[in-house]
């Protein structure tokens, strides 16, 4: 078999580039699928028979990647370059002393691909089809067509890298290095005028030369970036070397980035040559963030020895990246460098970073309510970078060397300072008065009190001790301030995001009681009329705060223990006959999604409050029947439960026959008395009528298999009595068809037959009402 495949291959791909003019772009397409299929699928088996030429087959399979007419069309050969990667790197993984064998077979394959894409992503080699490609229209991704080629490249570049270390690091960092002499060459062309810095390049082709340099180092700091994962781990000590020479270079790019200020400089292309400069230094930024995680081992590594080489080499970061945080930097060079720090607070973790005179010259400015206002995004990072830096444990130093006492009071006087105004606003607050300003003001601080809160989350329980310390007086302003905004969905929205995120991360700094009085508060401010106001337009902002509303209730009935228990009787109150008979009339997918939720975690994490069962009745069959109570409340949820099967909405369909499916898999919900008696035949009704009308054909196993479940819980009774009653109410096939129905359901009890039967019944159904329904009037049916 092995040789007419191979004599196979290399007539089909040699015949790719032997004949007179290029294959059609449909032709192409369909074998650059066949392919995929191929290496996706048959690789594994081809490629362990001896005789099947593979090396042979890559260099075919490279010579028609890199000839490709359509940057489609190459995007697609690097898709499968990408399979064939994957599955060489779980060989090797797996085949550990086989792998310097393994290697060697595809070495030189590996490293012509290397280059070339290397080679692709360069302007000096490709520049002609790469300025061919659109860097400005987003696609459903948010990517440009330049991004997501230069992205496909360079996950190429890291799959190798993982495979090929040493030779990759060889053949990027020199081209790396060539590229950076050019920029690190601009100081000496810089001259000042009497309007400012120029950059003193004006000849059209030194221009030109000049933007595929900027253009190429953008794109090789990528990928330098892109690789940073390969220097980490249990590897680090081998190529602690490579790592350190690249961190040490993206520092003096920075550096020297910083010190000239690139950005501000006048060019004969201002169109062309700034942009270039501002993504460069962007993009060094961004490299050296991409080795966070290198940097935080190495300070782990030299922990309790020579520290020198490390805090210098923060501090010379520092110094650079943080007069970048100002309102005068381009955006684009301003949110990298807020990045930056945020990666080194957060996971660098270094003592002396928050000593730094650069990192004291940021608390006074975010701080200094006269300084000019940074970018939102950047705000935010900034405040969330600072915060971190007081909040989170430093590594490597027991508890009694974290200077908890210190940090807190720092913490304290942070938070004390950003939330100013906001806090004044308690009893001075009427909405009738509002400055535009205002409303900005409110945006912003909720905004930051909530990143604040979320980067603690998951945090030790210190760090989330102080950060609601902080953060209380700004939290009992928002609850007083809540019901003065209620009409305002806008500042309402972004109130419950602040809440929400306070109750999924410092529930437990809060207290108790403090809890059930913001959740009392919600429940008495969202009446019906509020609610319906919230609601009438689908997908506002209204919409967002009711389902924000429902995630902290979520969030609460899932709290174990007896504390909030005594809310369940208003939340399914607001629930039910507030709530519910409102989304019945209108579709709002999004806030039933979030409704039917709550009602389940309700169901699922107090089932005693509807289903008293004892620990001797729950292990002796004999005993009486459970108790239960508040048994409308129960029959209300089921009922809604089956109301939403009836709806055309997909999403919450299988959202909630998966919630009832849970249920019965953990507490037995089928098996109960209530449910099965009175709800249990008219829910399999229900799905069945959903199979034979074919409204969710896409939930056709999972209909199925829920049917099966409620079924067995008593076959006896779905055989005698549900069947018969389900066809004797089936309109559209006549007494003769609803035996003959009734005769073909097998009376199986294992799972496979009885979903055969479910589907043969449906089916055959719809075909007897097709039939008699294409029959002319009067038509005597035999």
């Amino acid at each position: 078999m092995a040789m007419p495949l191979r004599v196979g291959w290399r007539s089909l791909m040699k015949g790719m580039f032997g004949v007179s003019g290029c294959p059609s772009l449909s032709y192409l397409e369909k074998f650059t699928e066949f392919l995929r299929l191929f290496v996706s699928i048959h690789l594994r088996r081809i490629e362990s028979n001896a005789q099947f030429p593979v090396v042979e087959f890559l260099a075919l399979l490279f010579k028609y990647t890199f000839h490709q007419p359509t940057h489609e069309g190459y995007f697609h050969c690097l898709d499968i370059w990408s399979i064939f990667l994957d599955y060489l790197t779980t060989k090797i993984k797996s085949r550990l002393a086989d792998r310097d064998n393994v290697l060697n077979r595809y070495k030189d394959a590996l490293a012509l691909l290397l280059q070339e894409v290397l080679n692709r992503i360069q302007f000096r080699h490709n520049q002609v089809l790469l300025e061919e490609l659109d860097d400005e229209i987003l696609d459903d991704d948010q990517q440009t067509e330049w991004q997501q080629y230069l992205r496909q490249s360079l996950e190429i570049v890291a799959k190798v890298m993982e495979l090929l270390p040493s030779h990759t690091f060889s053949a990027l960092y020199p081209v790396l290095q060539e590229n950076l002499d050019v920029y690190l060459g601009l100081q000496q062309f810089i001259t000042t005028t009497s309007t400012g810095r120029r950059l003193n390049i004006t000849a059209e082709n030194d221009c030109r030369q000049l933007h595929c340099a900027l253009r190429d180092l953008s794109s090789l700091l990528q990928a330098v970036g892109r690789l940073a994962d390969n220097f980490i781990g249990d590897i680090f000590t081998t190529r602690f070397n490579d790592a350190l020479t690249v961190v040490e270079r993206l520092a003096e790019v920075i550096c020297y980035s910083s010190q000239i200020s690139l950005y501000n400089l006048e060019t004969a292309l201002p169109s062309v040559l700034k942009p270039d400069l501002i993504d460069v230094h962007a993009q060094s930024l961004a490299a050296l963030q991409a080795y966070s995680h290198w940097l935080a081992q190495f300070y782990s590594e030299v922990h309790k020895q020579n520290q020198a080489h490390f805090v210098s080499l923060i501090t010379s970061v520092m110094d650079a990246n943080t007069p970048l945080i100002s309102a005068k930097v381009p955006e684009k060079l301003l949110l990298p460098a807020c990045h930056l720090l945020v990666s080194m607070a957060t996971t660098v973790r270094p003592v002396s970073l928050v000593t730094l005179p650069a990192v004291q010259n940021l608390f006074n400015l975010v701080t200094d309510s006269s300084a000019c206002r940074l970018h939102p995004e950047a705000q935010v990072l900034v405040c969330r970078a600072l915060s971190n830096m007081l909040l989170l444990p430093w590594p490597n130093l027991p508890e009694s060397e974290q200077q908890w006492h210190d940090r807190s009071t720092n913490h304290a006087n942070l938070l004390a300072a950003l939330t100013r105004h906001y806090r004044l606003l308690r009893g001075n607050a009427n909405p009738q008065q509002r400055r535009v300003d205002l409303g900005d003001m409110l945006h912003q601080t909720l905004r930051l009190l909530k990143d604040i809160v979320d980067s603690v989350s998951g945090e030790s329980t210190k760090s989330r001790q102080i950060c609601y310390q902080s953060v209380q007086e700004s939290v009992q302003v928002s609850l007083a301030l809540f019901p003065i905004f209620i009409h305002q969905p806008d500042v309402t929205d972004e109130m419950l995001s602040f809440f929400l995120t306070l109750f999924q991360s410092l529930r437990v700094q809060m207290g108790v009681p403090f809890s059930e009085q913001i959740i009392h508060t919600f429940l008495n401010m969202f009446t019906r009329e509020q609610l319906v106001e919230s609601i009438i337009q689908e997908g506002s902002v209204g919409c967002r705060v009711v389902e924000k509303f429902l995630k902290i209730l979520q969030v609460v009935v899932q709290e174990p223990g007896q504390a909030f228990k005594p809310l369940l009787p208003s939340i399914l109150s607001l629930c039910m006959e507030q709530l519910y008979p409102i989304l019945a009339e209108r579709s709002s997918p999004d806030v039933k999604a979030e409704l039917f939720e709550l009602l389940y975690q309700v169901l699922h994490h107090n089932w005693r409050y509807f289903f008293k069962t004892s620990v001797l009745a729950s292990v002796q069959r004999d005993m009486p029947e459970e108790l239960m109570e508040n048994e409308a409340q129960f029959i209300a949820i089921m009922q809604a439960f089956g109301q939403s099967f009836l709806q055309p909405d997909i999403h919450v369909f299988k959202q909630n026959l998966s919630y009832l499916e849970s249920l019965n898999s953990k507490h037995k919900l089928y098996h109960k008395k209530l449910f099965f008696s009175s709800m249990l035949f008219h829910f399999i009704n229900v799905l069945l009528q959903v199979l034979v009308h074919r409204s969710h054909d896409l939930l056709q196993d999972e209909i199925a298999l829920a049917v099966y479940n409620m079924a067995s819980v008593h076959f006896d009774s779905f055989y005698s009595t549900f069947l018969p009653e389900f066809l004797n109410s089936c309109q559209g096939i006549d007494a003769n068809q609803r035996a003959m129905l009734g005769r073909n359901f097998k009376m199986e009890r294992d799972l496979p037959s009885f979903t055969q039967s479910v589907h043969r019944l449906v089916n055959d159904l719809r075909y007897y009402r097709l039939c008699n329904g294409s029959l002319p009037s009067g038509t005597v049916k035999l």
